[in-house]
């Protein structure tokens, strides 16, 4: 009684202090960063994250098992993985399409898998880290997608997958690929890292592919610090995930439990002994990408926030597009792609050749009224260094991709942002533009 009676004036506590340390600030033009990202919480995060650290249970444990069935539910999928961070997930999602319980559909090294090149490098990272030849085609601009006939262009008798990203929260046309991948056989990977709540046609990014990956990043539309999840309805995917994700060991009892499958002292594995201990059997060349149940306990009070996170999101770029209409000669504006509902990750812009000014000129005039920008992520990876000279095959030019390189940067819409200093943005643009007349 005492333990219960002293966590509970604890956690009273733990609100007092996040109304004390993280009450609202005003927004002080010129003084106040605007940032583009942001962590958004209460004193329920923080209660919750407190609680999980009283029970110092600090591997997985009631929280991760509540934040993943409560996020599968959420996303519409049968199973959710939680794993450390969205490049993980990445890694993960890619890498248990390579396990022998897949039989012949199994991927190898040597397989083609169909990217971009416009994007974040942990999309690409797991095609190389596999031994895997990444297929690059270019992207829309104003879309920042794929088009679904550069896709169907760039197939080849290699090509066993495809993993796209949904570019900042804006989902890709999922009927043209999912009609390549039928046709085709294909393996579709949906990196939905920072499109959690997008759909397309009604339904959640996320569900369209074999499988598909989250990621927890500050950044992102929720956050657990450090995570990410990899969803999938395929049992088979799931085990070889989990596998993966546990240093690649055969057995699947949760924490703390033994002999989930009955036969923990009586199996034949491999080349061992019969009846060695299934817990220390390993089916998989694996890693050790998991979780804290601290992290997951702030993901539990998170995900209940995200239908406003999201909203909040999209409100926040219908804010900018409303301020960029009359600047449309000089940028290429974003478009959301037909049939689909974009969780906004940022608002992103591209300047127009012949502008009068370029990307570098206006994000350091924004970043001097203390405004934050962001460039496209990586540009064109492959003029980054670590890709000079990796294996690869281009479909096409990338002629779109080289123009998002040198003038595409975004803006911020997370949740933290007010309508105050996004009209703040909107006027240092416009005094700046009004000196380029």
């Amino acid at each position: 009684m005492r333990e219960t009676e002293l966590r509970a004036s604890i956690l009273e506590l733990v609100g007092e202090f996040y109304r004390a340390r993280f009450g609202m600030r005003p927004f002080v033009p010129k003084e106040t960063p605007v940032r583009y990202a942001g962590r958004v919480f209460d004193e329920k995060e923080l209660i919750r994250l407190v609680d999980a650290s009283l029970d110092f249970w600090l591997t997985e444990g009631r929280y991760a098992d509540e934040f993943q069935a409560d996020f599968a539910d959420y996303i519409g999928t049968e199973y959710a993985i939680l794993t450390n961070s969205g490049s993980s997930a990445n890694l993960l999602a890619l890498t248990s399409l390579t396990s022998p319980l897949l039989g012949e559909r199994s991927l190898k090294p040597g397989d083609e898998v169909v990217t971009v090149a416009a994007g974040f490098p942990t999309t690409l990272n797991p095609i190389l880290q596999n031994g895997m030849i990444p297929v690059f085609v270019d992207v829309e601009l104003g879309t920042y997608n794929v088009r679904a006939e550069a896709v169907k262009r760039a197939i080849s008798p290699k090509t066993k997958a495809i993993f796209l990203a949904h570019t900042l929260g804006n989902p890709y046309n999922l009927d043209g690929i999912m009609e390549i991948v039928d046709e085709h056989n294909l393996w579709l990977i949906e990196d939905c890292c920072d499109a959690l709540g997008a759909t397309f046609r009604e339904k959640m990014v996320g569900t369209y592919g074999d499988v598909a990956t989250f990621s927890f990043y500050p950044a992102h539309q929720i956050t657990t610090g450090e995570g990410g999840m990899v969803v999938t309805d395929n049992g088979i995917i799931a085990r070889a995930l989990i596998s993966f994700r546990d240093w690649g060991r055969d057995c699947y009892c949760k924490g703390g439990e033994n002999n989930t499958c009955g036969r923990r002292f009586s199996g034949k594995y491999g080349a061992l002994p019969e009846g060695y201990d299934h817990k220390y059997v390993y089916s998989h060349i694996g890693y050790n990408l998991k979780v804290t149940d601290m992290q997951a306990a702030i993901g539990v009070e998170q995900l209940k926030k995200l239908p406003c996170f999201i909203e909040k999101r999209r409100g926040n770029f219908r804010l900018w597009a409303k301020g960029f209409q009359e600047w449309k000669r000089f940028f290429i504006l974003p478009e959301a792609t037909p049939n689909s509902n974009p969780s906004w990750f940022a608002y992103p812009v591209t300047v127009k050749p012949g502008a009068g000014f370029s990307r570098v000129e206006l994000t350091d005039c924004l970043a001097t009224e203390k405004v934050e920008t962001r460039n496209m992520f990586g540009g064109n990876l492959l003029c980054q260094p670590a890709y000079l000279d990796i294996p690869k095959r281009i479909a096409g030019s990338l002629t779109n991709t080289d123009m998002i390189m040198k003038n595409t940067f975004f803006l911020g819409t997370y949740p933290g942002l007010s309508e105050v200093a996004i009209d703040y943005c909107l006027e240092v643009i416009n005094n700046y533009l009004e000196l380029k007349k």
